[in-house]
């Protein structure tokens, strides 16, 4: 089924509802049901095997106080400790001071609402829950774009100075048996011995500055997903877009897909594409970009603009060479090969279609992702 949005909803957390009777579950995801998705769980070891489960992306805990075998105490507690970006609301009947302040206190409970449930109630209470989980998710969305963009940085660097160290090291070993005097083979050592010292002093220093950022905890190893609409809409929401420029954006979502390699990264891939599309179409008569986000043989999405197009002899460069059409503007070229490092890191691709005088299209080709059995 195919979807033209030109506008988007933000997407809400999935809710995990826990309780001992199958009633009360069964009316909750009823009730509930129509506005979010909701799963359910008979006690606390199934609700951590759900939340566990990265593709159910639960953001919202909702769980029941007295069950048999580990209570609601128990789960919240656990829950803050190994989910700790899960919002978490606790149900209950009993008006027990201690037990609600205790689980409050150790839970870190968002909300606490009371039996038998007013579901106009906990609709608003799920409300702000959506808006704490969207905060929170943003907030976690820029510690791992630290993460993400320092991870593949090191990785970029890593390489070519590990090349730079064993390639003065075979300097110093040839020059030894070369016909040059002893005083140019004494230069050429020394030259050697300093180009592989700083190599490995940075090396050193790239390790160190990435173990520091980890050590300090401002980096979480745990990464999320997002799926490619709601990479697209934060992109438009968060781009510093004209309301002009904003009009000639459409989407167009023909089978969404999740993207859960290098989401920071990939975003900054779609950031940089949207500049180069602006800038292609900024003289058109009726300019356009559009978003096409679908799974033909691989999971893509594409990148239209209706600009004058990319000469061949510089397209079948633009991936290669750091060459541009936008030097006047401050392009160097070195943008879509940063792109296509970042899409080739996790097995993806990047292709470019131009016809001159008429479009540009860039398809971002992501792996297959392998369901479930």
């Amino acid at each position: 089924m195919t979807a033209a949005m030109d506008s988007f909803e933000q997407e809400v957390s999935t809710i995990l509802y826990v309780d001992d009777e199958e009633m009360a579950r069964k009316y909750f995801a009823r009730s509930i049901g129509a506005d979010y998705e909701v799963l359910t769980a008979a006690d606390a070891d199934t609700a951590i095997k759900l939340l566990q489960d990265k593709d159910n992306q639960i953001g919202i805990l909702v769980t029941d106080y007295r069950m048999p075998g580990r209570d609601g105490g128990d789960l919240l507690r656990q829950v803050a400790r190994e989910f700790p970006n899960v919002i978490r609301i606790l149900v209950t009947a009993y008006a027990d001071r201690e037990v609600l302040l205790d689980t409050v206190n150790s839970g870190e409970v968002f909300r606490i609402i009371e039996k038998p449930l007013d579901f106009d109630e906990v609709k608003q209470t799920l409300l702000r829950a959506c808006e704490r989980s969207r905060e929170r998710s943003a907030r976690q969305q820029k510690l791992m774009a630290i993460d993400e963009t320092l991870a593949f940085i090191a990785h970029e660097l890593n390489t070519p100075l590990a090349a730079i160290c064993n390639f003065a090291r075979g300097v110093q070993s040839r020059v030894e048996n070369s016909s040059v005097s002893p005083q140019q083979q004494n230069e050429i050592a020394k030259a050697a011995l300093a180009i592989n010292d700083n190599a490995r002093y940075c090396l050193s220093l790239l390790s160190t500055f990435v173990e520091s950022v980890h050590g300090a905890g401002a980096v979480h190893s745990q990464r999320t997903s997002t799926t490619a609409q709601q990479m697209i809409l934060d992109l438009l929401d968060t781009y510093p877009l004209t309301s002009a420029q904003r009009v000639m954006i459409r989407v167009d979502v023909q089978k969404n897909f999740r993207i859960t390699a290098l989401p920071n990264c990939v975003a900054l891939v779609l950031s940089s594409i949207l500049s180069n599309s602006l800038l292609a179409i900024q003289n058109q008569p009726s300019p356009e970009i559009l978003f096409t986000v679908l799974v033909e043989g691989q999971p893509q999405i594409r990148i239209t603009d209706n600009g004058s197009g990319i000469p061949p002899e510089i397209l079948d460069r633009l991936l290669v060479d750091p060459v541009t059409t936008h030097a006047d503007t401050g392009g160097n070229g070195w943008g879509l090969i940063f792109c296509k490092r970042i899409m080739q890191s996790f097995n993806g691709n990047i292709s470019i279609h131009s016809l001159p005088g008429s479009q540009t299209t860039v398809t971002l080709a992501f792996p297959i992702i392998k369901t479930k059995s």
